[in-house]
């Protein structure tokens, strides 16, 4: 019996031991989604939530196109400690809608099960920047070009955009040009007059438009 009893209390000890010696799984990231601005797609995500140590785990990152089996690992996000990861070059093609995921490691062994991402389209769902505006004041009136993003004219051979031109005492004209030629020439305006103007990327096909800039105001001669 006194055999028994040793051999009870010495398992139980066991028990204890190993199970203080096995780590808590991480939770996954939470959070996880795309952040488009220009066809620049960054997938974003938050730290799991059972650890402390947030600055030391590692993140890996993989992506597929949608309705494809096979997970992809981006190369450049593997084993990072940054809570983004740049997919613009796996991502994009247009026409494509693609997924992601991220899992969370705490080394040695600890890893977080995987944190799918919302499914994701650079066409429909990237987010346009302003137009960049350049004014040029001649004798013949104001010489407005507008100029989109880089990523954003390689993507749309024929984009539209608005200009809006403001008087000094308030009143406002809007003017439709297309993206060739990006320039237009406004004339039959008063001269030494202030005018403010901003512009705003237009894209008909698929009813997204950009804010306006800033404005920029100019003085004619």
């Amino acid at each position: 019996m006194t055999r028994l009893l040793l051999g009870a209390v010495l398992l139980g000890n066991l028990r204890i031991c190993i199970t203080s010696q096995v780590p808590a799984m991480l939770t996954p990231p939470t959070q996880v989604r795309f952040d488009s601005v220009d066809y620049k797609n960054t997938l974003r995500w938050t730290p799991p939530t059972n650890t402390s140590t947030t600055t030391s785990l590692q993140y890996y990152v993989q992506w597929k196109i949608y309705g494809e089996p096979q997970w992809l690992d981006v190369d450049s996000c593997q084993g990072i400690h940054k809570h983004q990861c740049d997919l613009s070059k796996v991502t994009s093609d247009p026409r494509e809608w693609y997924y992601a995921r991220v899992q969370a490691s705490s080394l040695p062994s600890s890893k977080s099960a995987w944190a799918l991402s919302p499914r994701f389209s650079p066409r429909w769902q990237t987010k346009l920047s302003p137009p960049m505006l350049k004014l040029n004041v001649t004798q013949q009136g104001i010489v407005v070009r507008v100029k989109p993003r880089p990523l954003v004219r390689k993507m749309h051979r024929n984009l539209h955009y608005k200009i809006y031109l403001k008087h000094t005492g308030g009143e406002e004209v809007v003017y439709d040009i297309e993206s060739s030629p990006n320039k237009l020439i406004l004339n039959k305006l008063k001269h030494k007059e202030k005018y403010c103007l901003q512009a705003q990327i237009l894209i008909p096909l698929q009813a997204k438009s950009s804010a306006r800039n800033s404005k920029k105001c100019v003085t004619t001669l």
